[in-house]
């Protein structure tokens, strides 16, 4: 299952258009991953407006309005997998000042996020809410600050594979990876590329992409993210 909020998640490249996406199977093992609860309720912006795929430059910001924030596609994702892995929520206790609340976000987005999940009496506790949307919602300027920069994800030494080809093999082998990682209740992040085009670069030995508010549909190469190290 693909999440529909793609905003959420996407961001583009001028090289080459990524979307990093969370997919997660329907089973009782993914079960207590839930994309409404479990993801941040602010939007990550894309550098460039999209109509039917194409891309054009975006307005300039009208005179009060709020800066956006874009480019953090990456950042999103691995912060959706570190906090589904390293942390949990009280909400019956009160909630942090903005730094003591901003150290336990860095706590838990500097863990690597192949690693194994914590047991529970070891994550770190985030008081005053119940999960990570209410968390973002009530304090989304200190979850900003905290989750990481965007732009050093563009030189993330994985990202140098969607500057090759690669032959039905390697896909074949990103599905069964992709198969596994859902059959464990595992999260698993691709970086979809259609490189060198500016569009977002399933099936057997091929994977597609459905038409959407900034991709025109069509098939796309796949990579996964934070499986492991150099991802």
């Amino acid at each position: 299952m693909i999440p529909g909020n793609s905003r959420t998640a996407a961001g583009f490249w001028q090289l080459g258009a990524f979307l990093a996406l969370v997919l997660l199977r329907s089973s009782a093992a993914a079960s207590d991953f839930r994309f409404g609860r479990d993801t941040v309720g602010f939007a990550n912006a894309t550098v460039f407006e999209y109509r039917e795929g194409h891309p054009s430059l975006r307005r300039q910001r009208e005179k009060g309005e709020p800066k956006r924030y874009t480019r953090r596609c990456f950042v999103l994702c691995r912060t959706t997998m570190q906090f589904h892995k390293f942390a949990r929520f009280d909400p019956h206790a009160p909630p942090l000042d903005d730094n003591a609340l901003a150290a336990r976000i860095r706590n838990v987005t500097r863990r690597a996020a192949w690693e194994k999940p914590l047991p529970t009496n070891q994550r770190v506790v985030f008081p005053g809410y119940a999960n990570l949307r209410a968390m973002s919602d009530a304090r989304r300027e200190v979850l900003r600050r905290n989750i990481g920069l965007g732009w050093p994800t563009y030189f993330r030494f994985g990202n140098f594979r969607m500057l090759f080809e690669h032959d039905s093999n390697y896909h074949k082998e990103t599905q069964a990876n992709l198969d596994a990682a859902l059959a464990r209740g595992e999260l698993f992040v691709g970086f979809l590329t259609t490189y060198p085009r500016l569009s977002i670069n399933h099936g057997d030995r091929a994977f597609a992409y459905q038409k959407d508010w900034d991709f025109i549909g069509g098939f796309v190469r796949v990579y996964q993210i934070y499986g492991k190290w150099l991802q």
